[in-house]
């Protein structure tokens, strides 16, 4: 009988997918080991760190110090007023030279075609660009084509990808849910209800798409931190870790109780 295979999925999020570091501290600290590795958005590349097994202190000390103002490198373009080349060299940094090629277990960046909608499972190619495409934050990012797609963030399609896990043979789901900002208050202007829109938007995508995972580790991060706050890493991350820590005996015991350890 082939050994059951257990994955971890990571969503979206920006400045609140930091927490992922919090969460992968914890989750290494425990020596817990994945068979398949997915990730939509910002939470594909703490996959691919995770997956590659790179160490999570230089990935900490950039989140710490880096600011919206070090992403934005405004462009002159109809589809997207931010250019990306700023978000790739981020990336291509933590990734240490990194691709598909140097990951030894299942793994896969989730895109969307913003040309005809469909969920793009990226497990090939140029892992810097697949991650770029899967952070692209559609009307904020200019779009990066991929073999001849037009893609931008995962989030669109699959916010956290657990069926993905799923299809590609997991039999046990560990699922990270950063959450969205739904404020409650006055909206006064377009961009707060463009804003107040996505949020809850995602909200509902997550709820849905966590339904697929046997454990979801849920950070608490609250209305106070949205998806800009990178000035608020330390606190983002500390908030992961600790829910990493509530959520490890509940995986611990399930793991046991459906037949995966050993």
């Amino acid at each position: 009988m082939d050994k059951s295979k257990i994955a971890l999925v990571l969503g979206g999020g920006a400045a609140r997918g930091i927490a992922h570091i919090g969460v992968l501290k914890v989750l290494r600290r425990y020596n817990m080991s994945f068979d398949i590795v997915a990730g939509t958005s910002i939470g594909s590349l703490m996959a691919a760190i995770y997956a590659l097994g790179l160490p999570l202190d230089m990935v900490e000390e950039t989140a710490l110090k880096t600011t919206w103002k070090d992403l934005s490198d405004f462009a002159i373009s109809k589809i997207g007023f931010l250019d990306g080349i700023n978000l790739e060299r981020i990336i291509e940094r933590l990734l240490d030279g990194k691709g598909f090629s140097d990951i030894r277990k299942e793994f896969a960046v989730i895109a969307t075609d913003i040309e005809n909608g469909d969920e793009v499972i990226i497990r090939s190619g140029s892992l810097v660009r697949a991650i770029r495409a899967s952070c692209s934050v559609p009307g904020v990012f200019i779009p990066v084509r991929v073999d001849g797609r037009l893609l931008v963030d995962g989030g669109l399609r699959n916010t956290v990808p657990s069926e993905v896990a799923k299809a590609m043979g997991a039999d046990f789901i560990v699922a990270v849910d950063v959450g969205y900002c739904v404020k409650k208050g006055r909206i006064t202007n377009i961009f707060q209800v463009l804003f107040q829109s996505m949020q809850i938007i995602g909200s509902e995508l997550n709820r849905h798409e966590t339904m697929s995972a046997d454990v979801v580790i849920n950070v608490p991060l609250g209305e106070e931190v949205d998806q800009m706050a990178f000035d608020k890493a330390a606190h983002i991350i500390s908030v992961g870790e600790k829910a990493a820590e509530d959520a490890v005996p509940d995986i611990i015991r399930l793991i046991k109780i459906r037949g995966h350890a050993g």
